[in-house]
């Protein structure tokens, strides 16, 4: 069943938790925005279809849709974590992971010497508004464990974190490759 009429009056339920909660509190908000992200890198997924990019030695039409779809599956263990999941947690291997896609992607780049506008190719401007999302969503879970209402690994605060520095690479690789320059903000 899609529906339980529980939470009509403005509370949920975790798996992990007996207790319901506000729809509100800073947990559910984690949770929400853990999950905002997940349906928006499937959205990324499908957009880089057809692209030809390197990444891990393999075209970024496959090997981004193999590293976007094991963040998501990772994005579960997060959101497990945050519900209460005592066995499930992020292993430092997919930190790990992360910063080895990074490394790679870096060392096709110039390097940053200032901030950049968001735009030039579509799938650069979704990767990056997915940069914006997990920053957004790390800043909810942070909040969480702020108010001691979640009790959440440093590995996973540090998959978090690493996770909108990959976005951003692979923001700044699609129009680096599409030959696109990367545009200064002008602060006029």
């Amino acid at each position: 069943m899609l529906y339980t009429r529980k939470g009509d009056g403005g509370t949920t339920k975790t798996l992990y938790c007996n207790q319901r909660l506000s729809k509100s509190s800073a947990i559910a908000e984690a949770l929400g925005a853990v999950d905002e992200l997940n349906s928006l890198l499937g959205f990324v997924k499908i957009q880089c279809q057809g692209e030809t990019l390197p990444v891990k030695g393999e075209s970024l039409k496959q090997g981004l849709t193999l590293v976007l779809n094991q963040v998501q599956q990772n994005l579960f263990i997060v959101q497990a974590e945050l519900a209460g999941a005592s066995d499930k947690t992020i292993t430092p291997e997919k930190v790990t992971a992360l910063e080895k896609i990074i490394d790679e992607i870096e060392q096709k780049l110039p390097p940053i010497k200032t901030f950049f506008v968001s735009g030039g190719t579509p799938l650069a401007a979704l990767c990056d508004f997915a940069r914006t999302v997990a920053r957004r969503a790390e800043r909810r879970v942070v909040a969480a464990r702020e108010e001691k209402l979640v009790t959440l690994s440093d590995v996973t605060m540090a998959y978090l974190n690493r996770l909108s520095s990959l976005l951003y690479a692979l923001a700044r690789l699609v129009n680096h490759e599409a030959g696109i320059k990367e545009e200064p903000p002008t602060y006029r």
